[in-house]
């Protein structure tokens, strides 16, 4: 099938049927480096293609045409933001409405395409005088970031439009960073060590996993320098008993067992379906724990009674730190699911902290940059807990808050991340 084809039956799907952007992608017949470029790019400046259709069509396209709208985005993405010659790009949009099976849309889509190219600067330069659609961005959530980062706001919105890293985490139980950059070299793949983390590694250039040196055997994983930074920070002491209250899809976990391999590590998540994928990485890495199906905030239903030494609860957010990774959430989420999401998180901080061990630690970590689910959760919940106590998180790449810090997305190369770090007395 036609690569522009199936990249709009994707943006439509996202764009109007709520599916993931990953999940939408997994079911098409075929996806090769130029789809999932075209359905990421297209996903990820989705408003700004959007405006720009509005002001170029003569008339919205009916319901029952929205693949066709789908694929004049797709070919304003390519004029826009592609080193595609322009007159390749039109004529290639235009024949991917044939596989849509709608042949007499090709006059509509080359019409829009042609016309766009004679106003592109101008159709541009009116719609960016919105600052949102100018970083394809929801109002709401660039009023969000604004507010809780009055001097970084502009940072934070260009770096969500932004693709991002590709970044490994080398499996200390096999072999060392340095080694294994080494190994990399050999093979031709350029890369650099992430400064704040132990084991993470930035490549030059994103390749399939299969083309990275011992994958298969355990010696690499793939995962943000960002989410590597939360396995140090728990501060495992020697054959402690760990849960991962959230674990799936397990970088996290299997990074605690690289390290802590003497740790009894129960790995739990509210979804069976993400718990595969835990059991997969465990198993390919080689390393072992207990996986349960169960709800954080609900412990009745699966604790055994025994406490924990350390908890990590990375806790279901807005993912507002991801967005370059996952651009889909700028179009899924909404400014009500943040109450939501932070009443779900003091929900699982309650159910959790019975759990833990007097003296234990709890890092609490999302991938938000919004204060609304990071420290006003924890402040909340240091208030209302008389033997939660927060201790000071060290991390020279973050942003002190009034508990715990924030990684920023893009700064270090990194995505946005929270960590707070809360002892039992």
């Amino acid at each position: 099938m036609n690569a522009r084809a199936i990249a709009a039956r994707v943006v439509q799907a996202v764009l109007d049927h709520g599916r993931s952007l990953d999940a939408a992608l997994a079911e098409t017949p075929k996806r090769d480096a130029l789809t999932q470029e075209l359905a990421y790019g297209t996903i990820r400046h989705a408003l700004l293609l959007d405006a720009m259709a509005a002001r170029l069509l003569d008339r919205p396209v009916k319901d029952a045409d929205r693949d066709i709208h789908a694929l004049i985005l797709v070919g304003l993405y390519q004029l826009s933001y592609q080193r595609i010659a322009p007159h390749a790009a039109v004529d290639e949009t235009v024949g991917a409405v044939r596989a849509l099976g709608k042949p007499w849309a090709r006059g509509l889509v080359n019409a829009v395409l042609r016309a766009s190219l004679r106003a592109r600067d101008t159709v541009r330069a009116a719609i960016e005088t919105d600052t949102a659609l100018r970083f394809s961005l929801p109002a709401w959530l660039l009023d969000r970031v604004r507010a809780d980062w009055p001097t970084h706001w502009e940072a934070i919105a260009q770096a969500s439009l932004q693709r991002p890293p590709m970044s490994l985490r080398v499996n200390a139980r096999e072999t060392a960073r340095e080694p294994y950059l080494a190994k990399l070299s050999e093979a031709g793949i350029a890369a650099t060590p992430i400064a704040e983390t132990g084991h993470g590694i930035t490549l030059a250039t994103p390749c399939a996993v299969a083309m990275l040196p011992g994958f298969a055997d355990g010696w690499v994983s793939v995962q943000d320098g960002g989410a590597q930074l939360a396995a140090a920070l728990l501060d495992v002491p020697a054959n402690a008993r760990v849960l991962d209250a959230a674990a799936a899809p397990g970088g996290k976990a299997c990074h605690l067992l690289e390290r802590h391999p003497d740790c009894a590590l129960v790995a739990l998540d509210v979804d069976a379906d993400r718990l595969v994928r835990v059991r997969e990485n465990l198993a390919r890495l080689r390393v072992s724990a207990l996986v349960l199906q169960g709800d954080a905030a609900h412990p009745d239903t699966w604790w055994d009674g025994r406490h924990f030494d350390r908890i990590l609860l990375d806790a279901p957010c807005s993912g507002s730190g991801v967005i370059r990774r996952h651009p889909d959430i700028k179009v899924h989420r909404r400014a009500s699911d943040i109450v939501a999401l932070a009443r779900q998180q003091g929900q699982m901080l309650d159910g959790l902290w019975p759990l833990l061990a007097r003296g234990g630690k709890l890092l609490y970590v999302t991938c938000s940059i919004l204060s609304e689910e990071n420290d006003a959760v924890m402040t909340a919940f240091v208030a209302r807990t008389p033997d939660a106590h927060a201790r000071e998180v060290v991390l020279a790449a973050a942003h002190a808050r009034p508990i715990g810090v924030q990684v920023l997305p893009g700064e270090s190369g990194m995505d946005g991340f929270y960590f707070a770090l809360i002892e039992k007395a």
